[in-house]
């Protein structure tokens, strides 16, 4: 339902909305850390333009919009965003300048924008300007604020949000007792994967991973249509130890690579990684969790909103212990494994009491290939 005095009808508010939302899940990585927003200019039912924010540094949606509607007598037309318009100077004019300047009279909002320079301010300024401002509740609101769930907490926090993946078997084993997890997920499952790294700014594994498993960690998505976005790649290495043979170097910096020291790291093993193309970044503070949101707090700083965690178990243990864990996502294979010594998707300090346990929002259940997929919304920001 949406609140405040409506001219149109209930349901032609909430279609023009609803396309809005839709048009702004089409943005995708290539706009961080911008938020996703879709624009829909419309007169009744009748829409008179359309628009989504497509690349960082390119015009906003209420601007795509309004372009898409020139010529037309705007006066009588409603304004349908995502995300509240922005009223500052960026890459881009203010919004709210377009939106005065094209005569419009009316908008109506899905989500507030948690953003410092924003935060209710457009809004307040359209109102000034004499513009009616309808905003969203309910099931929209909730949707559009999901769509931006990795601005939202870098604009509270100044941290990435955390997607956890894992994959293990029935009896909830990520590999054997001797340490061997090629293949417990699928292909289809591994192709979904890759989907969430193309999807996000950093993918990001530990120090026994990077040296187990000798990854990539690249995005490959045979048949796609366009060029995949490639994700910085991110190894939590305390001392320095990534092998300077290691796979990930081979391409860096050409695909961004990031190293997570502490200072305990050796200068000598950082200046070399440094020589070979991986960015260097020192985490700081007195214990595990402190040093995990040092690293997180300088990612964030360098503009990355999002981060898919690969594991292994114990660097997932370290993000739920330290809170910084926003949706976990885990294939369950039809496999069992068995082992006292075989490893767990999360290796932390856990709860004493079951009381004290993580909850999940939501839980979602779907099928993919011959794996489960459940997917658990930790927090909302």
């Amino acid at each position: 339902m949406l609140s405040g005095e409506v001219p149109t009808s209930v349901a032609t508010d909430e279609r023009h909305l609803a396309r809005a939302i839709e048009l702004a899940g089409l943005g995708g990585v290539r706009i961080s850390p911008n938020p996703r927003v879709g624009a829909v200019i419309a007169a009744g039912e009748e829409t008179l333009g359309e628009g989504y924010h497509q690349e960082l540094g390119g015009p906003h949606a209420e601007v795509e919009a309004i372009r898409a509607a020139a010529g037309l007598d705007l006066s009588n037309a409603t304004l349908y965003v995502s995300l509240e318009p922005c009223c500052h100077q960026g890459r881009t004019p203010p919004c709210t300048d377009a939106i005065r300047e094209a005569g419009i009279r009316r908008v109506v909002v899905a989500s507030d924008d948690p953003s410092e320079h924003a935060s209710g301010r457009g809004l307040g300024i359209l109102r000034d300007e004499g513009v009616e401002v309808v905003i969203a509740d309910g099931e929209l609101a909730a949707r559009a604020r999901l769509l931006n769930q990795p601005f939202r907490k870098h604009a509270r926090t100044g941290r990435p949000w955390v997607l956890f993946k894992s994959a293990m078997s029935l009896d909830g084993k990520v590999a054997t007792r001797s340490g061997d997890s090629k293949w417990i997920s699928g292909e289809e499952s591994r192709h979904r994967a890759h989907q969430w790294r193309a999807a996000c700014d950093a993918v990001v594994v530990g120090i026994g991973t990077a040296v187990a498993d000798d990854p990539l960690l690249t995005a490959r998505l045979p048949g796609a249509e366009t060029e995949v976005h490639q994700p910085r790649r991110v190894v939590f290495d305390s001392l320095a130890r990534l092998p300077l043979t290691a796979k990930l170097l081979d391409d860096a910096p050409a695909i961004p690579l990031t190293v997570v020291v502490s200072r305990a790291a050796p200068r000598a093993a950082t200046d070399v990684l440094e020589t070979h193309g991986a960015e260097v970044i020192v985490a700081t503070g007195g214990n595990e969790p402190a040093r995990l949101r040092s690293a997180l707090d300088q990612m964030g700083g360098a503009g990355v909103t999002s981060i898919l965690l690969e594991g292994g178990p114990k660097l997932a243990g370290a993000f739920l212990d330290a809170g910084e864990i926003d949706e976990i996502r885990l294939f369950i294979a039809p496999l069992v494994l068995g082992g006292r010594n075989a490893r767990d998707p999360l290796e932390s300090e856990g709860v004493e009491q079951i009381a004290d346990a993580v909850r999940a929002l939501t839980l979602i259940c779907e099928r993919v290939g011959e794996d489960l997929l459940i997917s658990a919304r930790i927090r909302e920001w």
